[in-house]
């Protein structure tokens, strides 16, 4: 099994996990707080199928790496749960000769770029988790623990057998 697999289901998990500890936030005080949190799932989201469209060979309408509206908090959690759902399946079903075929593709500043489709999902995986990091430490700016989006956790959760020793 390729490591892409749980990487992309820990992606997919982690996601949830942050959007419902956001969903907890209430507006008042913390309204500026959402609203860069929810600013910075967005770029994630956007960068995201901007990446799914290159690696279906299909256009984007992206002209920026996130939109000028800010969503509503529910509805990039259902957005970006089916994107998470897209890369899953993708990183299933993709063969080890797929991913090493180099794609070309423009950024959305227009600059060219090249990369295989494997380098395409490591950035994604490493692309969120950045950010997710970031939302994490706005979440500690307003004293909220952010959940802990670490593949560890991750694997233990979805496979409780392995904490036996």
């Amino acid at each position: 099994m390729s490591l892409l697999i749980p990487l992309f289901a820990q992606k997919a998990w982690a996601n949830n996990e942050l959007f419902n500890a956001l969903a907890d936030v209430p507006l008042e005080p913390h309204g500026a707080a959402l609203h860069t949190a929810i600013r910075t799932l967005n770029h994630i989201h956007v960068v995201d199928c901007i990446f799914r469209a290159h690696l279906s060979g299909e256009p984007h309408a992206y002209t920026a790496t996130n939109t000028e509206a800010t969503p509503e908090l529910a509805q990039l959690h259902f957005a970006q749960g089916e994107v998470d759902a897209w890369f899953q399946q993708y990183v299933a079903r993709v063969t080890p000769e797929q991913l090493a075929e180099r794609i070309d593709f423009r950024f959305t500043d227009g600059d060219a770029g090249r990369m295989s489709r494997e380098e395409m999902l490591a950035h994604v995986i490493t692309h969120g988790a950045y950010h997710r990091g970031n939302v994490g430490q706005v979440l500690k700016s307003i004293s909220v623990a952010p959940p802990r989006d670490l593949l560890t956790k991750f694997l233990h959760v979805s496979e409780p057998a392995r904490r036996r020793g």
